[in-house]
């Protein structure tokens, strides 16, 4: 599981860092709520943790952003502040879940396991849609217009990810983290899988969904936009 946690105040980021790295989460850091929200925008995380207070933009402005942006990844907020309106703030703002300073590491966890297993859960039944295009997130298949495509993990991921963000860019480097993440191996081998995915998605149709931005990544450009 990748984490990203956003905290301002180094003992505390060292404290979760340590224990959630012995028990085999993978996590990014972020000081302050800019290098959060940049984050949290141009990779693919399981949860964010959030705090409240930050410097530059706090929590609050953050979530909010992200939700503005579509990202829906689930935000577990943290607060020094245990009153009935941050808690309304933060649920307002689009957070999943809130813990109050000081906190127990094991209810932290259990907390973020709750929230990735209903997240898991929602996405059972759910649809993607871009244009023409629909991503069933429980069978794994992509329908265009009359035609049906059966996608592996690696394709089905990609397709998500182009999806969520649609229309904006998604990054090489985000495509690459969500597939292997520090694991990549030799080779341009998701350009080979771009290529497979074009195949299936594009190759038959005379709109081609999945355009190339040279030197960035890739995105789904609907036939309007052309």
């Amino acid at each position: 599981m990748k984490l990203l946690l956003v905290e301002d105040h180094q003992d505390i980021a060292g404290i979760i860092f340590d224990f959630f790295e012995i028990k085999g989460y993978t996590l990014d850091y972020a000081s302050n709520g800019q290098q959060g929200y940049d984050l949290a925008r141009e990779n693919y995380y399981d949860l964010i943790i959030l705090d409240v207070m930050l410097p530059r933009m706090d929590g609050y402005t953050v979530c909010n952003k992200l939700r503005d942006q579509g990202i829906d990844t689930p935000i577990l907020m943290l607060t020094a502040r245990d009153t009935r309106e941050d808690t309304l703030t933060g649920f307002q703002q689009g957070a999943d879940d809130y813990l109050v300073k000081p906190f127990d590491l094991d209810i932290l966890e259990a907390r973020i396991n709750a929230l990735t297993r209903r997240r898991n859960g929602q996405t059972a039944n759910k649809f993607l849609s871009f244009g023409q295009l629909s991503l069933d997130m429980n069978n794994h298949t992509l329908t265009r217009g009359d035609c049906r495509f059966s996608l592996n993990p690696t394709l089905f991921t990609l397709m998500k990810l182009l999806i969520m963000r649609a229309p904006d860019v998604v990054s090489k480097d985000e495509m690459i983290n969500a597939l292997w993440g520090e694991d990549e191996p030799d080779g341009n081998v998701l350009r080979s899988h771009i290529y497979q995915l074009r195949s299936q998605i594009d190759k038959p149709f005379s709109h081609h969904y999945l355009k190339t931005v040279t030197k960035v990544g890739y995105q789904l450009v609907s036939e309007e936009a052309q």
